[in-house]
């Protein structure tokens, strides 16, 4: 079974150490990861949150990446794209030698938050071994088994969590003017309104915390 981990590493020991300190209110988010046939990662990246020009002047002095370029812009957010160039064995390890995903990756002043899905435990201790012996720090901040479909999975919805969802979705729940009410839904669904309600409200808050951070509630 597929484990999803969630764990800390310091910027110095992966990238953008120095831009990311020099300019600590940005936040970097990794949105997909590209090897090229050196074995390099390329990601693609989200920098929001503050001075861009501060942000991209410190990608100059920064030696962890190289041929930075800008590639969109979304209101106050830029994507880039860059070459890792060094401090990133531990990603080229995992996602090049042991399979691994990144689903998730968010850097901020000296710490980047990672979640990663493995294919099993044999492999996350593989991982855990690499770092060990390349003297990696990093803290495993949490473990759970991938139970669901990993559109469930990766937000850390249950399944009647997303089938709710979904099906608030579809029957036009959201939409302004509503569709469908509660009352309407909890039949179609054959709940109660007040179940329906603490559904609701553990799976928006579930959906928030892995979307937004790194803090997840405690399971129900």
């Amino acid at each position: 079974m597929s484990i999803i981990a969630e764990f800390s590493v310091e910027s110095d020991d992966l990238a953008l150490h120095h831009a990311l300190t020099t300019v600590p209110q940005m936040v970097v988010e990794i949105e997909r990861v590209v090897a090229t046939i050196e074995d390099r990662v390329m990601p693609y990246f989200w920098v929001s949150g503050g001075d861009h020009a501060a942000f991209e002047a410190a990608f100059q002095d920064d030696d962890s990446t190289t041929d930075v370029a800008l590639i969109d812009e979304v209101d106050d957010a830029r994507l880039y794209r860059a070459e890792w160039t060094r401090n990133v064995e531990t990603i080229v390890y995992a996602y090049i030698e042991l399979g691994a995903t990144i689903l998730q990756a968010v850097g901020r002043d000296e710490n980047w938050e990672l979640r990663m899905r493995f294919d099993d435990r044999d492999s996350l201790a593989r991982f855990q071994n690499y770092c060990e012996d390349n003297g990696i720090a990093f803290d495993l901040n949490r473990i759970k088994e991938q139970e669901q479909p990993m559109a469930s999975a990766q937000y850390d919805l249950t399944t009647k969590q997303r089938e709710t969802l979904v099906a608030a979705l579809e029957g036009g729940y959201y939409e302004i003017p509503q569709e469908i009410t509660m009352n309407e839904l909890a039949d179609q669904l054959g709940i109660s309104q007040q179940a329906l309600s603490k559904r609701f409200h553990a799976a928006h808050r579930n959906l928030i915390t892995s979307t937004l951070t790194f803090t997840h509630p405690d399971d129900e």
